[in-house]
């Protein structure tokens, strides 16, 4: 991505907005332990907006005059020598803003536009905030009860960045693209492997060797390795049990690359499966194809998701499984799909219907715990002009 990217989005979100002043905060570092920071991860609006993957930074868009500005964080002269810091002419080439300034310089601009400008635009809570079991980075509460003390009205632009972003450029297709062909390559080398492989964290670490030895970022979440009963827990990631033969493996993993995520997941045998794994693994790939076939543009988002339940009820039925309505939930417990982008699960805005350039997963799962059986199937399904391309159908979804 070159700064004309972040410049073009700039411009659509002050479009979008008619105008107006707009300010953003990238993600503050979060402590890990003790003296110590996680690796920092960037708030996705904000890298959409400038380019810019570091702490403490923040933008301010005048929509009215096509300007914008970077806000450079103080680093003191220790913290320089041990972590090092951006330079103004490096966010400057990254972002393309019209000027970098310091933290006095954009207080006196935001009282001076707060004279001409009564409301402000800016990033809210998260609207799920409530249901997360870990506390949410300050800095966007923080950045937002600052600007409600200088402006007469703050108003969030989530839903409208949200839906700007829904919608891929080819830029970030392609994007997504390197990141499914890194991933679809390290699913079939480690399923080469897979005998020789003693434990999930082996297999983690063949994952993450393929990602970084190809100049991927990295993982673009923690990456879920979930031999036999463990993948009866949706997000398990401790990745630390021996792999037991005659057992199944259920892979959750996704390369990042160029700022893009992707997201796939198969279930593999170790060893020679069960009858009965066989039958659960091919009812949730038999739903997964069926279920791909769905996407079209135009398809109204809650008619895909009542088909949905019934293409998964019939597959719950043929295990045996839907002896009672209850028994839907309980062995089918997650959304089948969400938007892909710079977030793992990129919000798509709220659609009524799906829409030309939208990327989102696939993924159906039948979780057994009564059992110890957990079979997903995920893969990254590209919404065209025409119909849907699913982005990872390269990498066969055989047990």
């Amino acid at each position: 991505m070159d700064s004309s990217f972040f410049v073009q989005n700039r411009q659509k979100l002050s479009k979008v907005l008619k105008g107006g002043i707009i300010v953003l905060t990238a993600y503050n570092q979060m402590q890990r332990g003790n003296d110590a920071a996680f690796q920092f991860e960037q708030e996705a609006n904000f890298w959409w907006l400038t380019g810019i993957d570091a702490p403490d930074w923040q933008v301010i868009i005048d929509g009215t005059r096509g300007k914008s500005w970077i806000i450079r964080p103080y680093v003191s002269d220790m913290h320089q020598i041990f972590d090092g810091s951006l330079s103004a002419e490096q966010a400057l080439k990254i972002s393309g803003v019209d000027a970098v300034i310091d933290q006095d310089e954009a207080d006196r601009m935001l009282r001076d536009l707060a004279s001409k400008h009564s409301v402000v635009y800016a990033l809210g809570d998260h609207p799920g905030k409530e249901h997360f079991d870990f506390s949410t980075n300050p800095a966007q509460h923080k950045l937002y009860s600052l600007l409600q003390r200088i402006f007469a009205d703050v108003q969030d632009c989530r839903r409208e960045l949200s839906k700007l972003r829904a919608i891929k450029q080819p830029v970030e297709i392609a994007a997504i693209k390197k990141a499914i062909k890194l991933t679809n390559s390290a699913f079939a080398d480690v399923k080469t492997l897979l005998p020789d492989l003693k434990a999930e964290y082996e297999v983690e670490a063949e994952f993450t060797y393929a990602f970084r030895r190809a100049g991927a970022a990295g993982h673009a979440y923690d990456p879920i390795v979930a031999g036999g009963k463990n993948a009866v827990t949706l997000h398990y990631n401790r990745n630390s049990d021996k792999l037991k033969s005659g057992t199944l493996v259920l892979l959750d993993i996704g390369a990042r690359a160029y700022g893009y995520a992707a997201d796939i997941t198969r279930t593999y045998a170790v060893g020679t499966p069960t009858a009965r794994q066989i039958e659960v693994h091919q009812a949730v790939e038999k739903a997964h194809k069926a279920i791909i076939r769905l996407l079209k543009p135009g398809l109204v988002v809650a008619d895909y998701q009542e088909s949905v339940d019934e293409i998964m009820k019939t597959a719950l039925g043929s295990l045996g499984l839907l002896k009672s309505p209850e028994d839907y939930r309980k062995y089918f417990p997650h959304a089948i799909s969400h938007g892909l982008g710079v977030d793992v699960h990129d919000s798509l805005g709220g659609p009524v219907t799906f829409e030309a350039g939208m990327v989102l997963t696939v993924e159906p799962g039948i979780y057994i715990p009564e059992e110890g059986i957990g079979v997903r199937i995920e893969d990254d399904v590209l919404i065209t002009e025409r119909g849907a391309t699913n982005l990872s159908a390269a990498l066969p979804t055989s047990l």
